[in-house]
């Protein structure tokens, strides 16, 4: 396990929590102040699992069977703080950061899969 694998997982894991978050009308209230359209529950749905998915291909990825699995937990919990964190104190903030967190995973990919 490297930092840039750890830092790459907990980018996915709190972009799709995020956006597992902001499907749920109390939360995309919270952030935009509109209740969340229909049409838009099924996309962040699908945004926020696959971002949970792509962290878990991420942690095996880089750590192997052996210890991916626990370094995906890891990863998880932290993002999940983050997210509740976020959505409590400051939640017009979320987008924002969830937004900042794509860009940044891309950037970590390459030195997280280097050996």
């Amino acid at each position: 396990m490297t930092l840039p694998a750890l830092v790459l997982s907990l980018l996915l894991a709190f972009a799709g929590f995020a956006a597992l978050a902001l499907s749920l009308d109390r939360h995309h209230r919270a952030v935009f102040r509109t209740p969340v359209p229909r049409g838009r529950i099924g996309s962040l749905r699908a945004a926020g699992w696959s971002g949970l998915g792509l962290s878990f291909a991420a942690a095996i990825a880089s750590a192997g069977w052996s210890f991916g699995p626990v370094q995906w937990i890891g990863s998880l919990t932290g993002a999940a703080l983050a997210v509740v964190a976020l959505i409590a104190y400051r939640p017009r903030s979320l987008r924002a950061a969830a937004l900042a967190a794509l860009p940044l995973a891309a950037l970590t990919l390459p030195l997280a899969l280097m050996r």
